[in-house]
């Protein structure tokens, strides 16, 4: 079985600066505090937080869309969930919305929260920081 997760958070910083806080390796690694290796090409790999998630870029918008296929590195060989993650502007703010699809069904809540605690959280307090 799989599931879905879906998150909804609005950030104090505009698409651009949300974007790039996925994409770029050293900010990501900044705000998230895990060594980041990050190609931010179509089909360009990605791996976050010391090589525990790793992902494959599916399709990049800049400042738009994030599809990517993830995972984490413990799990079987070939499983992967498909994430997807839109970045609209809010005002002065950014709306992100998460769809996580194929989610291991005794993952999903461990993932869920961890959303909330390796990257909202984090964003939060980088875009207090760098405003």
């Amino acid at each position: 079985m799989s599931t879905h997760i879906h998150q909804e958070v609005v950030l104090n910083a505009s698409p651009e600066d949300v974007y790039n806080a996925f994409m770029d390796e050293k900010q990501h690694t900044a705000m998230t505090g895990g060594a980041s290796r990050i190609d931010n090409e179509v089909g360009g790999l990605a791996e976050m937080h010391d090589g525990q998630i790793i992902a494959r870029n599916v399709e990049l918008e800049p400042n738009r869309r994030i599809v990517q296929a993830w995972r984490v590195a413990g799990w079987e060989e070939g499983v992967y969930t498909l994430l997807r993650i839109t970045l609209n502007a809010d005002g002065q703010s950014t709306r992100l919305t998460l769809d996580q699809t194929g989610c291991p069904e005794d993952m999903t809540e461990h993932l869920a929260a961890g959303w909330h605690q390796r990257y909202w959280q984090p964003m939060a307090e980088h875009f207090k920081t760098s405003a």
